[in-house]
């Protein structure tokens, strides 16, 4: 058991002094283009956090995820469109309207269970995706130009890579954090009894749905602001950020590092996003490789890698 513990320990920590210290091996070898790599994959990393909170303890699959991306992105998009430049406006504006989405889909969605709810996510983040696309004044199908960042009166400047590395990696640390508050909250037991048995739950009086609500809203809320920081990151918002294939490969990542645990989804991001990078430099068709790995994955290393780890202490 120690040595099980210990290995996840070192690997979780190790991941964490990587990221910590990136930006100094980026300062020391001049390969700028890696800190900028780094930068969408903590990105994305907090937004398979989010949905990892809902999917692995809340045992709700949403196919939809990715519109709160694109939600939190287009806030800053449009109000920066319209003159408005502070972050302390446009990104409570991202996570106000995030959640607002969250809570109507949620409160219809969770009516259903199974495939019907995850259909019904998966139609809601269409629903969004083509309201996108009507938006002729912002770009429509072709997508917003940011022409600048978010700015916080002088406190941080988003047009520093280094210092908006750290920004995001502050984010996805407490972003991780707050979900571990959650998780092991009464609230948190909750949730993952209502996961286990909801009849149970229901017996002795929680209202099920409710937790799953609350639980829901703050996942889509975390991942709104996954969408402020890819809006800033890219300079770029457009509709394709919320098409269901993006709310697909959010699941992969979970998938990938290990459903319902902590620190799995920051793993299997790193992976599946460094594969993305590497195979793409050899084909175009890097999809055809990566569906092959994620079903030996599913097939030989249930758990995903945090999964993985534990076994192989194990001997």
């Amino acid at each position: 058991m120690k040595s099980r513990i210990n290995v996840r320990n070192v690997v979780v920590a190790l991941t964490a002094l990587g990221l910590l210290l990136l930006p100094v091996y980026s300062a020391l070898t001049g390969n700028i283009f890696i800190l900028t790599l780094f930068t969408r994959i903590v990105i994305f990393a907090l937004a398979a956090a989010s949905l990892n909170l809902i999917m692995g303890y809340g045992g709700m699959m949403s196919f939809g995820h990715a519109a709160y991306l694109g939600i939190g992105g287009y806030a800053v998009g449009i109000l920066a469109h319209e003159g408005i430049g502070s972050g302390f406006i446009q990104w409570p504006v991202a996570l106000a309207l995030s959640a607002l989405y969250a809570l109507v889909i949620g409160a219809l969605s969770l009516r259903t269970r199974g495939v019907y709810f995850i259909m019904i996510t998966l139609a809601f983040a269409q629903m969004a995706y083509y309201i996108a696309s009507g938006l002729s004044r912002y770009g429509g199908d072709d997508g917003l130009t940011i022409y600048k960042r978010s700015t916080f009166g002088g406190l941080i400047d988003l047009s520093n890579r280094v210092q908006f590395y750290y920004l995001c990696l502050f984010c996805l640390f407490g972003g991780v954090y707050l979900i571990w508050r959650i998780v092991n909250s009464r609230f948190g037991m909750v949730v993952q009894g209502v996961r286990s048995n909801e009849q149970r739950m229901q017996a002795i009086g929680f209202h099920a749905n409710r937790y799953r609500l609350v639980c829901f809203v703050i996942s889509g809320t975390i991942c709104g602001l996954a969408g402020a920081l890819l809006a800033n990151n890219t300079d770029f918002i457009s509709p394709a950020g919320m098409y269901w294939t993006r709310s697909g490969e959010l699941m992969v990542m979970v998938v990938f590092g290990g459903m319902g645990t902590l620190f799995g989804p920051v793993l299997g991001t790193i992976v599946f996003l460094l594969l993305e990078e590497i195979l793409s430099q050899f084909t175009e068709y890097w999809a055809l490789i990566m569906g092959p790995l994620l079903l030996l994955i599913v097939l030989f290393a249930r758990g995903g890698i945090m999964g993985l780890l534990g076994r192989l202490s194990r001997g």
